[in-house]
């Protein structure tokens, strides 16, 4: 069996409303030397016998325990072979062009250890739903991923296989190396990404264009956003740990930061008190960082007080009127 020269890893957990489509959007990609490793996290529906259904002979299927996202992934970087390698989660869903683009910024700029781009959000319908993660793309330092980060998502980048090589961690559960940490259900992301950024020499850079569709759900109950927001601190605790200097200089700032991306969060669920009160904890952590920023803090400020006091009919109307196009960190 030929080598493929990048490897998608694609966990798998109760998403066969969205699988085929998922895995259609990397078999349609323009670069055609790839694998695709689906991983059955253990989930109880018909996603992964959906997928053994498929004839396509660069899919492969990997079954284990529940062991959630970042086990998933773990799974796939240890049974990927190409030399890049790709994440996309089995609700989101990539242009045909992305991997091509990806492999030509990595070709051309060896330093560059991790590949992303901008993405579109689109709905539970799949829809597109009029707002972008457009990130910063060059130039880029380990302040700016831990303020803003830049990737975005889980679907949006593109690793050398060598960045896993220096960030390898030994788990105390298998023995077995490690590259996502499993403690974290959440911010399992953003804690990689500054393990990059803090300990390797590997740059992170984006390329031009809205390469991924990136599914939301604004349904879930607020105990969620209360649930990401302790995630990300002990993701910022680990940060302390590794570079104290680093967190005391940036520390409050991207915690300022992530409560206003929180509480534009919670306005599309429409929590009224938890949208204000996260905005007012920002401003207090942070206030000349975001007033840099007046736009994205006065429309984050405006929309949680608007919120709290007009009734959702006038609420509505508003949103519809003045939604912003494009989702910043």
């Amino acid at each position: 069996m030929t080598t493929p020269s990048i490897s998608v890893v694609m966990p798998v957990y109760n998403v066969e409303a969205y699988i085929l489509e998922a895995v259609a959007s990397v078999l349609n990609q323009s670069w055609r030397d790839l694998e695709l490793l689906i991983i059955d996290d253990g989930g109880q529906d018909s996603s992964v016998e959906m997928c053994r259904g498929l004839r396509d002979k660069r899919i492969r299927i990997i079954s284990q325990e529940n062991r959630g996202l970042a086990g998933a992934r773990n799974t796939g970087i240890r049974n990927a072979r190409g030399e890049f390698i790709a994440f996309l989660d089995a609700d989101d869903r990539w242009a045909p062009q992305k991997l091509a683009r990806h492999l030509a910024h990595l070709d051309g700029q060896p330093d560059v250890g991790v590949s992303y781009s901008g993405s579109r959000l689109i709905d539970e319908a799949g829809r597109l739903i009029g707002l972008n993660q457009t990130p910063k793309l060059s130039d880029v330092g380990p302040q700016d991923v831990f303020l803003r980060n830049p990737v975005g998502n889980g679907s949006a980048p593109v690793i050398r296989r060598a960045v896993f090589d220096d960030i390898a961690l030994p788990s105390w559960r298998s023995g077995e190396f490690n590259w996502f940490d499993e403690d974290f259900r959440q911010s399992e992301d953003i804690e990689c990404w500054m393990r990059i950024a803090l300990t390797t020499k590997w740059r992170f850079e984006g390329v031009e264009g809205l390469l991924t569709e990136y599914r939301v759900n604004e349904s879930g109950l607020s105990a969620n956003i209360v649930r990401q927001f302790d995630s990300w601190d002990r993701m910022r605790a680990k940060v302390r740990a590794a570079d104290p200097a680093f967190e005391r200089r940036w520390g409050a700032r991207a915690e300022a930061f992530q409560l206003r991306y929180l509480a534009r969060r919670a306005v599309r669920m429409r929590d009224r008190g938890l949208a204000l009160d996260l905005v007012v904890r920002a401003m207090g952590l942070a206030p000349l960082a975001l007033l840099r920023e007046p736009l994205k803090t006065a429309t984050s400020l405006a929309a949680a007080a608007a919120l709290r006091i007009l009734p959702e009919p006038a609420y509505a109307a508003l949103e519809r009127s003045v939604m912003p196009r494009s989702q910043p960190g």
